[in-house]
């Protein structure tokens, strides 16, 4: 059966493109988008019940959450974007739980609020106060950065890094919350130049 990624390049399923680029996955992709007109669609909802996009069917196996995929994958395909030891294992579920909990809650924020919503739904204090609150993560992440190699985790480019950009992207309407983060800049730039993530962007006309 192989690998089928059902999702479109303009959602949350970006990141698992990039992350079957990486690992050299034999992947099809079904363009499915968000909503009633496609993931809530019942053939839809009998793979993936809550009516979201990315999820995957491979070989039988059947997993939604963009991050969860992605670690997935990691693990399946070995190499250098997957953990090396148990240890580095942990580290990258925990900066993967560390992106969706304490930084993609209110970078989403700023995004919906400052671009996604039409505007006379938009609220500029709902972004100040999310770029207030997600100002302490993003500092923990810049002194991460700095004493670790420039990465998450091994010192080197991993799975947990394409999870990380996904929750931080959504901070690109706002480049004010990384104006005094360089670490966190450059390690942005490395994630983008890679040709994996090039050829998933490309996908987003990016």
């Amino acid at each position: 059966m192989g690998l089928k990624l059902y999702g479109v390049a303009r959602s949350r399923a970006i990141r698992c493109i990039w992350a079957a680029y990486e690992v050299g996955a034999d992947f099809e992709l079904v363009e499915v988008v968000p909503g009633e007109g496609g993931s809530r669609k019942p053939e839809f909802m009998a793979l993936n019940p809550n009516g979201h996009v990315p999820f995957i069917v491979d070989d039988g196996v059947m997993l939604w959450e963009s991050t969860a995929i992605n670690l997935y994958l990691a693990r399946k395909s070995g190499g250098p974007v997957a953990a090396a030891n148990v240890a580095e294992e942990g580290q990258m579920m925990a900066w993967t739980a560390w992106a969706l909990t304490e930084v993609e809650p209110h970078a989403a924020t700023t995004m919906y609020h400052t671009s996604m919503l039409p505007e006379a739904e938009r609220d500029p204090a709902k972004v100040v106060d999310a770029l207030a609150a997600v100002a302490a993560p993003l500092a923990v992440f810049e002194q991460h950065l700095a004493k670790s190699g420039g990465w998450a985790v091994g010192g080197r480019f991993t799975m947990a890094d394409v999870n990380i950009y996904g929750a931080i992207f959504y901070l690109r309407f706002t480049p004010q919350a990384l104006a005094d983060k360089p670490a966190i800049r450059a390690w942005m730039d490395a994630c983008r130049a890679r040709p994996a993530a090039k050829r998933a962007f490309a996908l987003r006309g990016e």
